[in-house]
């Protein structure tokens, strides 16, 4: 029999371990074909949510947030490189580049929702393979758009939305709701509104704890 899940992927695509994390969560659903279907929803954060036009230096951020070196930098980028690898996730070799504001991705991703099955799904792949994968601009409109096209989705539609403040206000009270709930780093993945997976964790943490929830071990 099978069991669906409602899992909430709380994340930003600024934040390169929820690539790790997505990939990991999919593989884990792979392995559990035919006892867990999922009923996926990206749900919005955003890690710099006051980041201005233009964006920042990605090293110059990370010093400047973190405090860490350019050696430390490059070593965090080399183990999420291999653990991207093992999700047959690529990011890009030198990192992002810079960091910018993803607010608008965000209000894509709350429209993609509602256009059908997998649709949001395959708009956060695109997305997040344009800004890990390939250190693209995000917030250029140009950019959102061709992830939109990549995704198979309504481009004109999905230009409507930037050029308007649509789902603005829908992003603005989900994230609300998650800050309040506790949510402080991501990805946080929410298993049936109420058990939560920390951080981009390997496949086989996944599927334990799916397996486990699926099967009514945890209630």
């Amino acid at each position: 029999m099978t069991t669906t899940l409602k899992i909430d992927f709380v994340s930003d695509i600024a934040c390169p371990w929820c690539a790790v994390g997505l990939g990991a969560l999919e593989k884990a659903l792979e392995r559990l074909d035919g006892q867990v279907q999922a009923d996926l929803h990206f749900q919005p954060f955003e890690l710099n949510p006051h980041m201005p036009p233009g964006g920042q230096d990605l090293g110059e951020h990370l010093t400047e947030k973190y405090g860490s070196t350019p050696e430390q930098q490059a070593q965090i980028r080399q183990t999420i490189a291999a653990r991207g690898a093992e999700v047959g996730f690529e990011f890009h070799p030198g990192g992002r580049g810079r960091v910018y504001n993803t607010f608008n991705a965000h209000r894509l991703l709350h429209w993609a929702e509602g256009q059908g099955a997998g649709a949001q799904h395959a708009l956060k792949k695109a997305f997040l393979q344009a800004y890990q994968g390939r250190a693209e601009c995000m917030e250029d409109p140009e950019v959102l758009l061709a992830g939109v096209a990549e995704a198979g989705l309504d481009v004109a539609a999905a230009r409507e939305v930037l050029s308007s403040d649509a789902h603005t206000a829908e992003v603005r009270e989900r994230q609300q709701f998650y800050t309040q709930a506790g949510i402080r780093s991501v990805p946080a993945v929410i298993i049936n509104d109420r058990h939560l997976i920390s951080g981009g964790q390997p496949v086989e943490v996944f599927e334990q704890a799916l397996r486990r929830i699926a099967s009514g071990e945890v209630s």
